[in-house]
């Protein structure tokens, strides 16, 4: 059987590619169970003929391979010639690479072209999409039951906007809420708070939220916990600059009754956010929207010849729109 395995929700992925592992059985490194990436993909073939010796089949994990990569750089053309030549031999040996091989091609984004053409055609193309909200909520409480802790829907939600919707983020803070509460405990908002590594976008709405309601010493002490916590300052200020931007295209979009969800740019699984920035942007008016995207624009702009002091920079914006 031949795989392509490809998508945003690593977790999912990563775990069906254990159950491949484990319906397979033994695994001898070298024999009957080969890894190849980007640097032997070349060998494929090679690998796949060559015997397991003392095994009935064979286990080939292709990842990060880039054959299903678009490149208009200098190896496209390798690239393609050597997917042509495994796609033309899985088209002829599919009975033979079926019958002695299971091989995995593992991938974070793909392009069709004729090797997913002939893996359509002959095997399996899953692709790990991250989960949708009720998903994602299904998944917590069900985690949790599952020691025993309880956690309700609001509680749940709040801690996938907080956390965000990646699944092994999810596992990773879930774990550590479920050992704090114990069993029979409950997970709560302050427990979240507690203990949970929020996301750099959960924490800038925090930000905007103090900005709207011109709570300046709020706004300025979320930012100052952002730069302790070693979050890079440049990283803080394109997350800003997205978020307002986001916010000034909800003004726009209201505005010209546009599709909100279109004008973010939001995955299906980021649709809940659409009344978080809409309540955020209803605290501003749209010039003062438009004005802080031009002042950070302005701000890197002038960081980048040495003029100003990102911090201070960021701090000046917030003070001034406050003021």
């Amino acid at each position: 059987m031949v795989y392509l395995l490809y998508g945003e929700e690593t977790y999912l992925l990563e775990n069906y590619i254990k159950k491949i592992k484990k319906d397979f059985g033994t695994l001898q490194s070298g024999i009957n169970y080969i890894k190849i990436d980007n640097n032997n993909i070349n060998e494929l073939i090679s690998d796949i003929e060559t015997p397991a010796f003392g095994y009935d089949k064979k286990l080939i994990i292709a990842r990060d391979t880039n054959l299903f990569k678009k490149d208009g750089r200098k190896k496209v053309q390798q690239n393609q010639e050597l997917v042509d030549k495994i796609t033309k031999y899985l088209e002829d040996n599919t009975k033979i690479v079926n019958e002695f091989v299971e091989l995995v091609f593992v991938e974070q984004e793909v392009n069709k072209n004729s090797l997913y053409s002939i893996i359509e055609k002959i095997g399996q193309i899953k692709n790990f999409e991250e989960l949708k909200l009720p998903q994602i909520i299904t998944n917590i409480k069900s985690i949790c039951k599952s020691y025993n802790v309880n956690i309700d829907e609001v509680t749940a939600k709040y801690f996938v906007e907080c956390c965000g919707t990646n699944m092994q983020d999810i596992i990773n803070e879930i774990r550590k809420l479920i050992e704090y509460v114990g069993e029979k405990g409950n997970i709560t908002k302050e427990s979240i708070d507690l203990l949970c590594i929020r996301k750099l976008d959960s924490v800038i709405f925090d930000l905007t939220d103090n900005l709207g309601k011109k709570n300046i010493t709020e706004a300025l002490t979320v930012l100052s916990n952002l730069i302790y916590s070693k979050e890079p300052i440049q990283k803080i200020l394109i997350t800003l600059y997205n978020h307002f931007k986001k916010l000034y295209l909800v003004k726009l979009s209201e505005k010209y009754n546009k599709n909100l969800a279109e004008s973010l740019g939001l995955k299906p699984n980021q649709m809940f956010l659409t009344s978080k920035y809409k309540a955020q942007a209803s605290c501003f008016k749209e010039s003062d929207l438009r004005n802080i995207v031009e002042e950070l624009i302005n701000l890197d702009s002038n960081y980048k010849i040495g003029k100003i002091d990102l911090n201070i920079g960021l701090e000046s914006i917030l003070c001034r729109y406050c003021s």
